[in-house]
C-alpha cells in the first residue's frame, strides 16, 4: 500500500480540510512517521499531491497546499 493510499483513509473518514501538518499527523497515527520532521513533511506533500491528481482532493486555494475531499 502507498504513502497516499494510507493518507486517503484518513482524510475519506475524517473529511474537512488538510494541510501538510495535518497529513503528517494522520500518516504518524498510522505507522508512518519515520525520519526527522522535513523527511515527514515531504512525504505527506507528497502523497496530498498525488491525491490530488487522482481527484480524491481538490485544492482549495491555488496559493496554498490546502485540500478537501473531491465532491
Amino acid at each position: 500500500m502507498t504513502i497516499a493510499q494510507i493518507l486517503e483513509k484518513p482524510i475519506r473518514a475524517l473529511g474537512g480540510t488538510w494541510d501538510t501538518r495535518r497529513a503528517v499527523t494522520a500518516l504518524r497515527d498510522a505507522g508512518h512517521g519515520d525520519g526527522d520532521q522535513r523527511q515527514q513533511e515531504k512525504r505527506a506533500r507528497e502523497a496530498l499531491r498525488k491525491l490530488d491528481a487522482a481527484g480524491v482532493i481538490v485544492k482549495t486555494d491555488p496559493g496554498s497546499a490546502t485540500y478537501r475531499l473531491a465532491e
